[in-house]
C-alpha cells in the first residue's frame, strides 16, 4: 500500500494538481533564480522592515516591562505593587497585540489570539488577580524582555549586511565622488602608514562591486533567518499556549462527539419507531384478528397467521440490521477483515477489499473504520455511478489508514453541510483526517487516517 503515495501513482499525481491549484501551476517556473530574485522580492523589503522596526519597539517593550516590574516588585510591600504589577501586565498583553499584529503584516505570520482573561468575580481585584495568574501575561511579558537583546543583534547583522553589500554593488556608479587622489576619484581606505588600500583602478572597483553581489544576494537569506527566530517568539510567547490550543480543541471535539451521539440516538429511534415498532404493532392487530377469527373462520384466521408469521421475519430482519448499524457482532468477533467483506458484499457496484492488519486497533477505532468505510461504500451505491469501487486497510507507524476508491463520475465535495463533511468531523473528534480528491470526471479517492491506540 505505501506504493501508492508514489510519485507514479494516481493518489500523488491527483494531490500534486492539488497543490498546483493552490500554490500556482508547476509549469510556470520563473526564469530568473531565486537567488538572483531575493533582493528585489517585496517580501524581503518586508522582513528588512520588520528588523529596522523590531529595534525601537522592543526598547519600548523592555523600557516598560522592566520599569513596571521593578516598581510594582519593589512596591509589594505597601500592596501598592499589586496594581502596578498587573498595570504592567496589562500593557504587555497590549504591546504584544500589535506585535502578532506588525508580524502579520510584514512577515505573513498567522498567529491566533492568546487565551482571553478569565476572571472569576467582578471588579477591579478579580480582574488584577486574573493577570497575575494568566500564564498568558507572563510569557508576553518574557517576550518583552528577551526581545530586546535579541532585536539589537538582528537589526546590526541585517543593517551592517544589507547598506555594505548595496554600497560595494553600486560603488562603481559613485566612486569618483571621493576625494580626488593621483588625478582620480576613488576611496581610500586607511591602515598604518605603510599600508593603504585604494580603491580606483578598474580591477580594484570590480572586484569591490562583486564582493557587493556577494553580500546583496545573502543578505535576503540572512534576513530570512535572523526573522525566522522572530517568527519562533512570536508564535511561542505571543500566540495561544499548545495546552490552551488543546484544551479548545478537546472541547470542540467533545462537542462533536456529543453531537453525533445524538444524532445516533435520533437515528435509532426513528428506525425503530418507524420501522420495527410499527410492524410489530400491526402485527400484534393482526393476530388479534386472528384470535377472534379463529373459532368462526379457522381458514381465514390460519391465513392471517400466515401473514403475522411474515411480518415477524420481516421485523426480526429490521432488527438485525439495526443491531448491525450499532456496532455489527462480525466486527466485534472476527475485525475489520470479515466485517469490511460483509459490508462490501452489500453494496450495488463490486468491491474489492485488502485489509493489511497484523493486529486489530482498539475497538472504538476499529468501530469508527468500519462505519467510515461503510458509509463510503453507501455514497458510492446511491451517488457515484462506479462499475467498481476498491477498500485499502492498512498500518502506517501509528495510523490507521484506509482508502475507498471508485471509478465513478466524480465531484465528490467534503465542504458545505454534506455527509462527507460530518464524516470529517466524526474523524477529527478522535484525531482523524479526511481526505477527498475527487475530480469532476472521476475518479473519487477518499483516504482516512486514524489513531492506532491498539
Amino acid at each position: 500500500m505505501a506504493s501508492e503515495y508514489g510519485q507514479g501513482s494516481e493518489y500523488g499525481q491527483g494531490y500534486g494538481q492539488d497543490y498546483r491549484q493552490m500554490y500556482g501551476h508547476g509549469e510556470r517556473r520563473h526564469r530568473v533564480p531565486a537567488g538572483l530574485r531575493a533582493p528585489f522580492e517585496a517580501r524581503s523589503w518586508r522582513e528588512f522592515a520588520y528588523i529596522l522596526l523590531s529595534l525601537p519597539i522592543s526598547i519600548l517593550l523592555f523600557t516598560y516591562a522592566v520599569t513596571m516590574i521593578s516598581v510594582g516588585a519593589g512596591l509589594l510591600v505597601t500592596f501598592i505593587g499589586i496594581p502596578v504589577l498587573a498595570a504592567g501586565l496589562a500593557g504587555c498583553r497590549g504591546l504584544g497585540a500589535l506585535e502578532r499584529a506588525r508580524a502579520r503584516g510584514l512577515l505573513g505570520l498567522e498567529v491566533g489570539d492568546p487565551e482571553p482573561l478569565r476572571t472569576r468575580g467582578h471588579g477591579a481585584w478579580a480582574w488584577m488577580t486574573a493577570l497575575m495568574k494568566s500564564g498568558t501575561s507572563w510569557r508576553q511579558l518574557l517576550y518583552a524582555v528577551i526581545h530586546f537583546p535579541w532585536a539589537v543583534f538582528s537589526f546590526c547583522v541585517a543593517v551592517t549586511f544589507w547598506t555594505y553589500g548595496w554600497a560595494t554593488l553600486t560603488y562603481p556608479l559613485w566612486f569618483w565622488v571621493f576625494p580626488m587622489y593621483g588625478g582620480q576619484g576613488g576611496l581610500q581606505l586607511y591602515g598604518d602608514e605603510q599600508h593603504r588600500i585604494y580603491l580606483d583602478n578598474p580591477f580594484e572597483i570590480t572586484v569591490t562591486a562583486l564582493v557587493g553581489l556577494l553580500f546583496t544576494l545573502a543578505t535576503p537569506w540572512i534576513v530570512r533567518a535572523l526573522t525566522q527566530v522572530d517568527r519562533l517568539l512570536v508564535h511561542g510567547l505571543l500566540g495561544p499556549s499548545r495546552l490552551a490550543s488543546r484544551v479548545v480543541e478537546l472541547e470542540s471535539d467533545r462537542g462533536v462527539v456529543v453531537d453525533t451521539a445524538a444524532a445516533d440516538l435520533r437515528r435509532i429511534e426513528r428506525d425503530l419507531h418507524d420501522g420495527a415498532q410499527a410492524r410489530l404493532v400491526a402485527l400484534a392487530m393482526d393476530l388479534g384478528l386472528a384470535k377472534e377469527k379463529l373459532t368462526e373462520d379457522p381458514r381465514e384466521a390460519a391465513r392471517m397467521v400466515d401473514n403475522a408469521h411474515g411480518e415477524v421475519k420481516t421485523a426480526l430482519q429490521e432488527l438485525r440490521d439495526l443491531a448491525r448499524g450499532i456496532h455489527p457482532a462480525v466486527l466485534t468477533d472476527r475485525g475489520l477483515d470479515a466485517a469490511l467483506s460483509s459490508v462490501a458484499s452489500r453494496c450495488t457496484v463490486p468491491v474489492r477489499v485488502d485489509v493489511d492488519l497484523t493486529e486489530r486497533p482498539a475497538q472504538a477505532i476499529e468501530g469508527i473504520a468500519y462505519f467510515t468505510v461503510s458509509e463510503l461504500l453507501q455514497n458510492i451505491s446511491k451517488h457515484s455511478g462506479a462499475r467498481a469501487a476498491s477498500v485499502d486497510v492498512w498500518r502506517v507507524e501509528d495510523r490507521l489508514m484506509l482508502q475507498v476508491v471508485d471509478d465513478g463520475v466524480g465531484g465528490a465535495d467534503a465542504s458545505g453541510g454534506s455527509g462527507l463533511a460530518g464524516l470529517a468531523g466524526r474523524l477529527d473528534a478522535v484525531d482523524g483526517i479526511l481526505l477527498v480528491d475527487s475530480p469532476a470526471g472521476g475518479p473519487t479517492r477518499v483516504t482516512a487516517e486514524l489513531p492506532w491506540r491498539g
